[in-house]
């Protein structure tokens, strides 16, 4: 049985050239670059490599970049940091409805402290209008938080224009960039960001590594403390390996990206296209062209997504109905109820993800079989019959 991978947005399988880059740091050079002789050194000069690396594809300074355990980690320090190192001046945090849960729940848990959130409306595409943002400013407001591009549906929201309303304001500004980090150009200047929190593995890297952009000046309070590494941002002695490995994928994908972006593009608008020509009653969600390369997101009615998925992993194809750290729950998705969405129509989402390994005939392939699940699960609906 063929196996297609089409869920990059979860994660992605780590790439071979960074795969043998990390095992001499498991190995030979194992040391603790906190530790002064060589071997210790030999680590350290490899988290500084990388650190520049990532510094340079956002146009940062190195000694902005901070390393974490991931975008979850990048998140909770950025919001949490920001809101208690601030709490003098205001305690009231804007963002969006549609964010993951690693802004979500630490929204849920500053609100449990005293702080207040406003969750801004967005468009039936997933937009969020900057004016909304204008309107939402008071004299509390210390952070605004809004992320690079949704990872369940795609849009890519208009973080520059947002961005600039807070440096006006002098307010500080979080994106989360893990979806877009390594696959859309980023500059944190023309971004007008404060902070940015980026992932190893969602461009082909290791997991269990991230990191975080903290503009120079920024005031914020550590998330970790213990020792001094990270310049005191972040103690715990440094995943060097991983570190490495985000390094080397983080090349990669500067050599890779504008190419990468048209071909999945065009495989994106393939799918998407086949799936309406193939199937009645379907709806995308998220942005038709303010979107990522990669993603293709579709409500499908009088079918039930977890249906579909179990279908087409029987037959190979891996896929899913949103976001990874929910793909558990047996509630409706967030972010699609934020777009309007009937609780029905996003239970009978489905979320192909596409990346550097997809092939075209890989496409081609869940087009022969997507609808035939399709007709199989309605042959069941009574409400299917009725509106047909």
């Amino acid at each position: 049985m063929k196996r297609i991978y089409l869920d990059y947005a979860a994660t992605t399988p780590t790439a071979p050239e960074v795969v043998e880059a990390m095992l001499p740091y498991f190995t030979d050079r194992f040391g603790n670059p906190s530790s002064i002789h060589s071997f210790g050194q030999e680590g350290k000069a490899a988290i500084e490599e990388a650190r520049e690396k990532i510094a340079n594809l956002i146009g940062a300074k190195q000694e902005e970049i901070i390393f974490t355990s991931g975008g979850t980690e990048s998140n909770n320090s950025a919001l949490k940091g920001v809101a208690y190192a601030n709490q003098h001046k205001g305690n009231h945090i804007i963002t969006t409805p549609l964010e993951h849960h690693a802004i979500i729940e630490p929204c849920n848990f500053l609100e449990k402290s005293g702080f207040k959130v406003t969750y801004l409306p967005v468009d039936k595409d997933g937009l969020l209008n900057p004016e909304e943002v204008k309107k939402a400013i008071t004299t509390k407001t210390i952070l605004i938080s809004a992320m690079h591009a949704n990872n369940e549906i795609g849009t890519i929201e208009p973080i520059a224009e947002i961005g600039r309303i807070a440096r006006e304001r002098d307010i500080y500004f979080h994106t989360d960039a893990v979806q877009t980090f390594g696959h859309l150009p980023i500059n944190v200047d023309e971004l007008n960001v404060s902070l940015l929190s980026i992932s190893a593995h969602k461009l082909c890297g290791p997991k269990g590594v991230g990191a975080l952009y903290v503009r120079k000046g920024t005031r914020m309070v550590s998330f970790m403390h213990g020792g001094e590494q990270e310049r005191r941002r972040r103690a715990s002695t440094e995943n060097v390996p991983g570190i490495v490995g985000f390094g080397k994928a983080v090349e990669i994908a500067e050599e890779k990206m504008e190419e990468e972006a048209k071909e999945l593009t065009i495989l994106r608008d393939k799918l998407i296209k086949g799936i309406f020509e193939k199937i009645d009653h379907v709806c995308l969600n998220g942005h038709p062209t303010k979107r990522l390369p990669n993603n293709i997101n579709v409500s499908i009615e009088f079918v039930e997504g977890e249906s579909m998925l179990l279908n087409l992993d029987m037959e190979g194809i891996a896929a899913s109905t949103g976001s990874a750290c929910s793909s558990s729950s047996l509630e409706p998705s967030h972010v699609l109820l934020s777009l309007g969405l009937s609780p029905e129509l996003a239970h009978g989402s489905l979320r192909f993800t596409l990346g550097r390994y997809t092939k075209e005939e890989e496409i081609d392939y869940v087009l022969e079989i997507l609808p035939k699940i399709v007709d199989k699960l309605r042959s069941m609906s009574p409400l299917y019959k009725k509106a047909s």
